[in-house]
């Protein structure tokens, strides 16, 4: 479908840093770019919107995000908030099929390498979607969806400020926090996962805000 092409080129160019912190996304640009219509064009921009990518201005058309310490504190906290309290609903409803799925998402991502020499100094592209499963595999036993969808519209925010700011950090120990995770909710240990996520998530924030950390 033309318009979902449409609509997974911005986001990935948004993702990549084709269009940087703060630029202007003007339709007649993007329709020209891609050869499609307005219509097409506005559908795709108003789900990237949706998704936190993106910002409508009023009477100004769209814009990428600002790069603000106080918009990735405020996901950050909302993040605190809401998935420790989704993590203790997985665990108290997750069945054994969901136990198997966080064991495989965990194995997943400890073998996928985080940085290769052809990408950089930045996470690759397929240790973060390992990181993103994961994370989203240890919530899925919650069994609410609407829970999850705001998970999703979180965690695609963090996310772009990850790729904006995440440089390597030798005194974090990434690996040993999500095995720490992936114990704690196996082990069926409600209170420990808990605390262990909003520690990785406090951690998270601080490398958001700080160019000399890492956002894990």
């Amino acid at each position: 479908m033309l318009s979902e092409q449409v609509y997974a080129h911005l986001r990935d160019a948004i993702m990549r840093g084709d269009h940087p912190p703060g630029a202007p996304l003007k339709p007649q640009e993007l329709a020209k770019e891609q050869g499609v219509s307005l219509a097409v064009v506005r559908e795709a921009l108003v789900r990237v919107v949706g998704e936190g990518l993106a910002d409508r201005l009023p009477n100004r058309g769209f814009a990428v995000p600002s790069f603000s310490d106080r918009r990735w504190q405020e996901i950050a906290e909302a993040r605190r908030t809401v998935e420790p309290v989704v993590l203790r609903m997985s665990i108290e409803r997750g069945d054994v099929e969901w136990e198997a799925r966080v064991r495989a998402a965990h194995h997943r991502l400890v073998r996928t390498p985080a940085y290769v020499p052809e990408e950089g100094e930045y996470y690759t592209g397929a240790w973060a979607e390992a990181h993103r499963a994961f994370h989203r595999t240890l919530l899925e036993g919650c069994g609410n969806r609407a829970l999850l969808e705001t998970f999703d519209r979180l965690w695609t925010a963090s996310e772009l400020a990850r790729r904006w700011s995440a440089h390597r950090n030798p005194d974090r120990d990434g690996t040993k926090e999500h095995r720490m995770l992936e114990e704690a909710v196996l082990a069926r240990d409600a209170d420990t996962a808990a605390a262990v996520l909003v520690q990785h998530l406090t951690l998270t924030a601080a490398a958001l805000t700080d160019d000399s950390g890492q956002a894990t």
